[in-house]
């Protein structure tokens, strides 16, 4: 799903808030320096001046919107708009104090010393922040962008992403769609793909996002933008000549110089997401306290059962395939993994593209006996209760996983998507979904599975994770639908 950036203040909320905190400090610096202490906040008119100096700069930001494009500012637009912003505090400080007829209990020199320390310390955090941003956007790959365009026009693409990027973007290669280049490097980007393998590219590479740049005498490729579209992955469209996609969700953008009609499964706002990362951070707290309660009494369980680690951490495949280990309390034998192939025939999905028995024998406690009966556990016990689950909150607090999305797949499975099958995770994944609420062990067919969480993206707002929430907690607690 993509992130549709905010148009409002809220798109550079921690420019916002830092801001407000330099003017604070310049504040307390500047009280100082005149001598008059460490604390302003004991003397009545510097108290009431703290909050209206704080006012004061969110009235400027917002008016003259100073923040508008601060990632792009080069450092003298930066520092002229800064010096601009301090100035302006200080005027309507003077005519604050002269409306109050307080000016006399004000010191001249505190005043004059807040706006200096503020426009140089303000200057100096927009500066570093800036750069610690575009530092951990080109580490981390956050978003991974590959450029679909002509040859003739390859050239022109790469500089523009490159000169215009801000930071968003890793450019993960090119796909060149009329000539065949692979291998070879324009402007320091190798060409990875041709025409034919860039959906197949796409999936395997995890791609976020896919740009498509042609010149006018060259056709966009309908048919590569419809796999695309199907894999699930973000596609933006340079405005030269384009068509609606029927079904997505479609808006016009800026990607680095170019304005593109962008399709995605789905977006959401920064507030949206912001929204949805605070239900995860709360739940998540909660999620680990209540882990660390049932630690004290599975703990001693497991091991007795079968000694060993109590907690079991695999590596699975999350938002737009990026990798994670994710964590349960273990439910299965120390060897469980060695004899999953073993048991492939009796998979309930038959596929391999997930995994499911209805008389697991690797579950610890579980047994065949001489009569054929089976005997369960506390393996068994804490998988159909679902508490294994419970350490998953820990992946929640890490960002790694949502409370509410689509459960993360193994590699082993994900090797065997096709295109359509990608879409499940065009979003972060999550402990509970769509799928659990709606019939879990009771659903053999992987596609009704795929479906399911489409589903979920195609038609994803807060109140549908607050919903699904509810009803996962009236699946578990009527026991319905487990393992």
């Amino acid at each position: 799903m993509y992130r549709k950036d905010s148009e409002g203040w809220i798109k550079h909320l921690d420019f916002i808030i830092l801001d407000l905190i330099c003017l604070q400090i310049a504040f307390i610096l500047a009280y100082a320096f005149s001598g008059y202490g460490i604390n302003p906040y004991t003397n009545f008119n510097y108290r009431n001046m703290a909050v209206f100096i704080e006012m004061a700069d969110l009235l400027v930001m917002f008016e003259a919107n100073t923040m508008k494009n601060v990632l792009k500012q080069d450092f003298y637009r930066g520092f002229v708009l800064t010096a601009r912003q301090g100035v302006t505090i200080g005027a309507l400080s003077l005519v604050y104090l002269f409306m109050l007829q307080r000016s006399h209990f004000y010191s001249r020199l505190a005043l004059v010393l807040t706006i200096i320390i503020y426009i140089l310390l303000t200057y100096l955090i927009r500066v570093l922040w800036k750069r610690h941003l575009r530092k951990k956007m080109k580490e981390d790959g956050d978003c991974s962008l590959l450029l679909v365009v002509s040859e003739d026009v390859a050239n022109t693409v790469v500089e523009n992403m490159i000169t215009h990027n801000y930071g968003r973007y890793k450019i993960a290669g090119i796909a060149v769609i009329d000539k065949e280049m692979t291998g070879q490097h324009i402007g320091g980007v190798e060409v990875v793909t041709d025409m034919a393998n860039a959906a197949e590219f796409v999936c395997k590479q995890w791609i976020d996002e896919v740009l498509i740049a042609t010149s006018g005498t060259v056709p966009y490729p309908k048919e590569l933008i419809r796999q695309f579209t199907e894999t699930g992955v973000t596609v933006h469209l340079n405005l030269v000549k384009v068509q609606s996609v029927p079904g997505k969700k479609q808006f016009v953008e800026r990607i680095g110089d170019y304005t593109v009609l962008t399709t995605s499964i789905n977006y959401a706002s920064t507030q949206e997401l912001m929204l949805k990362r605070l239900l995860d951070i709360v739940g998540g707290l909660v999620g680990c306290l209540v882990t660390g309660i049932l630690f004290i009494f599975l703990a001693p369980a497991i091991y007795i059962a079968s000694p060993g680690p109590i907690f079991f951490a695999q590596e699975r495949v999350g938002k737009n395939g990026k990798r994670f280990k994710m964590y349960k309390f273990r439910s299965m034998y120390m060897d469980a993994e060695e004899h999953k192939a073993e048991l492939m025939k009796d998979n309930k999905l038959g596929d391999g593209k997930m995994f499911k028995l209805d008389f697991d024998p690797r579950v610890i406690g579980n047994k065949i006996l001489p009569d054929g009966t089976h005997k369960t556990g506390i393996g068994e016990f804490i998988r159909k209760t679902s508490i294994d689950e419970f350490p998953q909150f820990f992946n929640v607090l890490k960002g790694d996983m949502s409370i509410v999305g689509t459960r993360p797949p193994l590699i082993s499975e994900t090797n065997l998507y096709e295109l359509h099958h990608r879409a499940r995770l065009a979003i972060k994944p999550g402990i509970t979904g769509m799928w659990q609420v709606k019939g879990r062990s009771t659903i053999t067919d992987f596609e009704e599975v795929v479906r399911l969480d489409k589903e979920y993206i195609e038609n994803w707002n807060f109140g549908m994770d607050i919903k699904i929430l509810l009803e996962t907690l009236l699946v578990v607690f009527n026991k319905k639908g487990a393992v």
